[in-house]
């Protein structure tokens, strides 16, 4: 049982990962022995294209994971960031499949793993498991399917305050993120210039200003307004399928 917020309500210590705690008792017994406890760094690799997929790694409070596709002329693109909502590796396939994409650690924190081999024992011997993973895939795929439709029709400038309002709903900052300009950059898929010029309207704009290695939101409202949908889009999808999940605010991390 999972209560508001997506904190346990069984008193069973759990990480501060909203899909874990949406588990019952039963099924998070299952896996729990399993789960190993790290603290993962801000660029840490956990998959490469190619790679056999034998762990699932499941982000804790503010940590986020993102999902990068390799192109022809050397760049990676990002598609889509998950943070303590989900999980990334091995979440639908049986494991020991290659990795498509990169996964790389985008904001650094606790991270929990689990073997591939340990979850699918637990999701042959629990049906309302296998169904809790099975809803996440499907809310993964969603949000794959809104970037790929937000990087083909809104502009540069509605994608970057989407994607920082979609980062700050993640993490543990007071309206501060900690994304560069070159992360924000590869998040949108253009140059390093670019992404610069666009924040820079916004700090004019009174919208926020920039510290060293970080964002700092000085208007949350006037963001808002001029990002896009699409987040509110995943959120609304995330709340029909797995309801609690998707983080509505900012929470500590434990």
């Amino acid at each position: 049982m999972t209560a508001p917020g997506g904190s346990a309500s069984d008193g069973l210590d759990r990480p501060f990962n909203n899909l874990l705690r949406r588990l019952n008792a039963r099924d998070f017994a299952l896996i729990a022995p399993h789960l190993a406890r790290e603290q993962a760094a801000a660029g840490d690799l956990l998959y490469n294209p190619g790679d056999d997929v034998e762990t699932v790694h499941f982000p804790c409070g503010p940590t986020l994971a993102s999902y990068l596709v390799p192109n022809e002329d050397g760049r990676d693109v990002e598609t889509i960031l998950v943070g303590r909502e989900g999980a990334v590796g091995g979440i639908v396939s049986l494991g020991y499949l290659p990795a498509y994409t990169r996964i790389m650690v985008k904001f650094g924190g606790p991270l929990v793993r689990l073997h591939v081999g340990k979850l699918d024992a637990a999701k042959t011997t629990s049906a309302t498991l296998r169904n809790v993973f099975a809803r996440y895939a499907d809310c993964m795929l969603a949000q794959m399917f809104q970037s790929t439709a937000c990087n083909a029709i809104h502009s540069i400038e509605q994608r970057t305050a989407k994607w920082i309002i979609s980062a700050m709903e993640r993490t543990d900052g007071d309206n501060a993120v900690p994304l560069t300009h070159e992360q924000l950059a590869t998040l949108l898929g253009v140059g390093r210039s670019y992404a610069s010029r666009v924040i820079q309207t916004f700090k004019l704009e009174g919208v926020l200003e920039t510290r060293r290695g970080s964002i700092l939101v000085r208007d949350r409202e006037a963001l808002q307004k001029r990002a896009c949908l699409c987040n509110e889009s995943v959120k609304n999808h995330f709340e029909e399928v797995l309801r609690g999940v998707y983080p509505a605010e900012c929470g500590p991390s434990h």
